[in-house]
């Protein structure tokens, strides 16, 4: 409350917000964490999966007594405890096709959290149709980028990857990589709703944990983008 900027408005904007966290993993645990830590007065929490011993080296919300348990049931328990002011809405299901738009209608904003291309472009598609804003992030080994993406604004994901992207199974991450860009979607999602700072609206943020470097690309639109080339 004594940031400066950050004061009883902002607080209240984060309070009402309504966001949307699409995979309960490595990053996801990580976002969940620290929205709910924010104050984020709704958070609802897609994931299909459950517990595995495989997990627990990055999914910080999870321990070996939780193995085989939905991570949607255990995601809710233990942010609730943490802040119990702020709304959570657990939901165990496959994001298609058809029920996306009905599952993220009347959110404020989508976190890309999840750990495949099939998924993202379906989210990507839905999040353009709302017009509502995806914050995206992606981990691989000591790897990972970010991206904030506002549809008619900026590129979308399809813009950014045009091509078809093989998702490698199971994906290979360093649980501190997770943390780093987990915190970089957080802040994001925090700076979209309080309305302080400058957004990666447009530009890609990569970062290289072996040689600790941070490198921010221009992303442009594609005028011909099947998904989002139509819309100004």
């Amino acid at each position: 409350m004594i940031l400066n900027g950050f004061g009883h408005k902002v607080q209240e904007r984060l309070l009402s917000a309504n966001i949307a966290i699409v995979g309960l993993g490595g990053l996801g645990s990580v976002v969940s964490t620290y929205l709910t830590l924010a104050g984020l007065g709704h958070l609802k929490l897609f994931d299909f999966d459950v517990v595995e011993i495989s997990n627990l080296n990055r999914q910080l919300l999870y321990t070996e007594d939780d193995i085989g348990r939905p991570k949607v049931d255990v995601a809710l328990e233990k942010l609730n405890r943490l802040n119990p002011d702020v709304t959570t809405t657990g939901i165990k299901t496959v994001i298609s096709t058809t029920n996306v738009i009905n599952l993220l209608e009347g959110v404020d904003g989508v976190v890309d959290c999840l750990d495949n291309f099939k998924t993202r472009y379906i989210i990507n598609e839905a999040i353009v149709k709302l017009g509502i804003p995806l914050f995206h992030a992606a981990c691989f080994g000591f790897e990972g980028r970010v991206t904030t993406i506002l549809p008619g604004k900026t590129a979308c994901l399809r813009c950014i990857y045009p091509g078809t992207i093989m998702d490698s199974n199971p994906t290979p991450i360093v649980g501190a990589t997770c943390g780093v860009i987990g915190s970089l979607q957080a802040m994001e999602v925090i700076k979209y709703i309080a309305k302080i700072g400058e957004l990666l609206a447009g530009k890609l943020l990569l970062f290289d944990g072996e040689s600790s470097v941070y490198k921010l690309i221009d992303v442009e639109r594609n005028d011909h983008c099947p998904v989002c080339g139509n819309i100004h």
